[in-house]
Formats: C-alpha cells, structure tokens, sequence
C-alpha cells in the first residue's frame, strides 16, 4: 500500500492479468470473486500487490500460476492504468497483462470445487470491480488487432493442430467469419507454420494433416 517519503506519498503498484483462452467457441476470460472489500463479492480480474523486491513481470507469472495452475503460457504486458481514483483505497497503480493459454492446459478449468473463479465469455460479462472494465475491454482489442499481424494466436492453440481448427480460432478471437480458401493460402503463405508429418484421423471428417508453429516467439507478418 501506500507509504510516505520526504513528505510524498507513494502509490501502490498491482499487475492485473486478462487471462484468455477458448472453449465452446468463445473467447473467454478468468474472472475471480473478491473476498474482502472494496467491491466484496464483485468479480475482477486476477491480480495483487508487487511485492517488495520483486519485479513486475515475476509478479505477473506468480499471479499467473497461483490462479491458473500453470507456467509456460504466452504472457506480455499490455499498459499501465493509473487514474488517481481508480481504487477507492487510496492512490494505486496497476501494470496489466495479457496471457493466453490453450484450453486442454488447464486444470479442472471448470470445477464445481471452484467458487471463486470463472470463465466468461468477453462478450457477456459481469459487473466488475475498479476499472477491470476497461483493462478488459484495452485487452481485447489488443488481442483481436495483434492476431491480424502477428502469430500470438500460438498461444491458444494446441501443439499440433487442423488449419481448419486454426481458422475456428481466428474466427473466434476476432469475431467474424473468414473465407476457407484464402486464409488457408494466406497461412501457408507466412511461413509460420510447418506439417508435422501426422494426419488427424479421429471422428467422422476425413484425415487431414496437421500442423504447428514453427516458433513461439512473436513474429510479425
């Protein structure tokens, strides 16, 4: 919290995470319900205080992996909010975070144990506390202009994949339909992407190859 020095007053600094993934053909966020006040029982996005001596990204993979359960996910920082009365409590800063994780990663995403987390739909979403709103709502954008020119859509999808399940994908995360024919070419077309040798046979569809990215790290097309 806040501390006083030569007669400043410092403010608090938080990280606060949009966590995404997909399922059921949505784009979907994590949620948590908050325990103690301001906005007791309110749903907001995961975050917390830096803790001394720690960095803003350690901070942002240690919330990452207490609410997630998991590690080694695509995560960037995405802006700094600091409006002098975004938290009631008194002067708080908070550096948000963008992180994506396939949906066959989580554990028990969706466990009845769990009450104090969900996963929502970004297009039906609660009231939230502070301006989780609006760290939200910069998020999304984000997300939905970079996959138009980059390859950060890697880090919701599984290892190997259908370019047809990559286009579901696409879809989803943007919200529109895409031609089968021209993102298939425009896909291949990039270089992003390699065959992986194996053909996806299981159901009712007929055996397609699939694929992966070529690299995790952000490349730009």
């Amino acid at each position: 919290m806040n501390t006083k020095y030569k007669g400043f007053e410092s403010p608090g600094v938080t990280v606060d995470l949009s966590i995404f993934t997909v399922n059921e053909e949505q784009l979907k966020v994590m949620l948590v319900r908050r325990a103690e006040n301001p906005y007791l029982g309110f749903w907001s996005l995961p975050g917390g205080f830096l803790k001394i001596g720690e960095s803003l990204d350690r901070a942002a993979q240690r919330v990452l992996s207490e609410k997630s359960g998991v590690d080694d996910v695509y995560m960037e920082q995405l802006y700094t909010f600091g409006e002098p009365k975004r938290d009631p409590r008194s002067r708080v800063i908070t550096v948000a975070y963008i992180a994506l994780i396939p949906w066959q990663s989580l554990p028990e995403p969706e466990s009845e144990k769990i009450t104090d987390l969900t996963w929502t739909s970004v297009d039906a979403l609660p009231k939230l506390a502070f301006d989780h709103k609006q760290i939200l709502e910069y998020a999304v954008t984000r997300l939905r202009a970079k996959v138009s020119y980059s390859n950060i859509v890697h880090g919701l999808m599984p290892k190997q994949f259908r370019l047809s399940e990559l286009q579901s994908m696409y879809e989803t995360i943007i919200n529109d339909k895409l031609d089968k024919r021209n993102f298939r070419k425009r896909m291949l077309a990039t270089g992003l992407l390699k065959e992986t040798g194996k053909k996806d046979i299981a159901g009712a569809h007929r055996p397609a190859m699939l694929y992966q990215f070529k690299s995790k790290e952000i490349i730009f097309i």
